[in-house]
């Protein structure tokens, strides 16, 4: 594994008021939405590039509405060793997000072949099915913004994600052709 020399990392560290709940529910939602990696408890870090930003400024944002206390460091690791781990545990992340898409994808693909099976061949059903395909699409780049080091699954969720969008495809014909079969009483 090799560490991109120039990433140097953010460590978030938040102290929010035990009650209520929902504003530590609230920052906890958007570190992980942002992707950043746990180090403790109420200490995150993730890279220092500009995808995580707007994120970031998020969580300040509610940390300070929530009355709480936010301290924000830029950090490399004492040594090489440090700047690994630190890369091991976020492209660890990073994997554990794409193998959710890939299950995502799975259950998709799944969907669509008993929707086939069934011949259930509607404009409503398409409709469902390419708002599902397009929340996988937009779930993808969010990823792959955030996969700053390329985590391996990356490249298999490329293809799972242009797999899915040929069977949507396939499955859009088949309810156009359903939809605009004639009857042998009207040719």
């Amino acid at each position: 594994m090799t560490v991109k020399a120039e990433v140097g990392w953010l460590i978030l560290v938040i102290k929010l008021p035990a009650e209520p709940s929902r504003h530590r529910v609230a920052a906890w939602r958007e570190l992980r939405k942002i992707g950043a990696v746990p180090l403790g408890q109420g200490v995150w870090t993730v890279p220092d590039v500009p995808v995580f930003a707007h994120g970031l400024a998020r969580v300040l944002e509610l940390t300070e509405q929530a009355k709480g206390q936010a301290i924000t460091m830029r950090a490399s690791g004492h040594g090489p060793e440090d700047a690994t781990r630190l890369q091991a545990l976020f492209t660890a992340a990073r994997s554990a997000d794409w193998t959710e898409f890939l299950a995502d994808c799975g259950k998709f693909g799944q969907e669509l072949a008993k929707e086939i099976r069934n011949a259930k061949f509607t404009l409503a059903e398409l409709e469902e099915e390419e708002q599902s395909l397009e929340r996988l699409r937009r779930w993808y780049r969010d990823l792959t913004a955030r996969d700053v080091f390329g985590a391996p699954e990356a490249a298999e969720a490329a293809e799972r994600l242009k797999q899915c969008v040929a069977a949507c495809e396939d499955y859009a014909e088949k309810v156009f052709s359903a939809l605009h079969q004639t009857s042998p009483e009207n040719p």
